[in-house]
């Protein structure tokens, strides 16, 4: 039996946890490492039990915390090069930080294994992460503009999925951000809109996906009850009835619930 638990998701923050009963990974370090450390523990985990960190890229809310939580905890750090490198630029890593890079596609962590798929975002390096146990597969995917092939791969036949549903189109372009942050987010190297990440769902629950937590919504450009509609359309399509057939859930902000698979 393995545990997911997303410890924060969304523009103020992200970072994800996976046990397999006898160790762990965190992917990301988007919030302060107290609230790292207490969050684990709210979801039946331990620092201590920690083997890896997987960070996905190097903007500010998938790293915040990581300098903190490398300094005080000594774990491996799993990352591309060139999102290393970016991080060493910014200072954002410390000194003597024990780094594994992760260009080849998959690297053991006790008895799981981590496989990373390289995502199409504005951040040198950026990629989401598969991560097996004996228990079955998770996967994180966030921070894309579009969902490509390899990205499809690394997803499939996930018992626990958290995809990005960052916006809802209509209300990102009337929103108020201003004009060049709209382009970004809506730009192949920004975020998956609603529409793009529904058009997923059928091909993620035919490939055996159990559990489906939408991650990283906007404050500003999306709310759960239309990012969760999008899902349970498409869903239907598929003739999958949420709740029912499979589980699905908006991840908060803050901690969500753990995902027991």
């Amino acid at each position: 039996m393995a545990r997911f638990c997303p410890l924060a998701s969304g523009s103020s923050g992200n970072s994800t946890y996976i046990s397999d009963g006898k160790s762990a990974v965190l992917i990301d370090a988007g919030i302060p490492y107290k609230t790292i450390c207490e969050r684990v523990s709210l979801a039946g985990g331990s620092m201590e039990k920690i083997a890896a960190v997987a960070v996905t890229h190097s903007h500010t809310d998938h790293v915040r915390g990581l300098k903190t939580l490398l300094q005080k905890t000594h774990i491996p750090l799993y990352i591309t090069t060139a999102a290393a490198e970016d991080l060493i630029r910014k200072g954002l890593l410390p000194p003597g930080a024990d780094l594994i890079f992760i260009d080849e596609p998959k690297a053991a962590v006790c008895d799981m294994e981590i496989v990373r798929f390289s995502t199409s975002h504005d951040a040198p390096g950026s990629c989401g992460y598969r991560i097996n146990t004996r228990a079955g597969s998770c996967a994180v995917c966030t921070d894309s503009g579009v969902v490509t092939d390899e990205m499809r791969a690394g997803i499939l036949g996930s018992a626990v999925l958290l995809l990005e549903f960052n916006h809802d189109i209509d209300l990102l372009r009337r929103g108020p951000y201003p004009p060049h942050l709209k382009i970004r987010i809506l730009s192949d190297l920004g975020h998956l809109s609603n529409t793009a990440a529904a058009a997923e769902i059928p091909s993620v629950l035919g490939s055996g996906t159990k559990q489906l937590i939408l991650g990283h919504l906007s404050r500003h450009n999306n709310t759960p009850d239309i990012a969760l509609s999008s899902a349970r359309i498409a869903a239907e399509t598929f003739g999958a009835k949420a709740n029912v057939d499979f589980l699905l859930s908006a991840a908060r902000p803050e901690m969500s619930e753990v995902s027991v698979f």
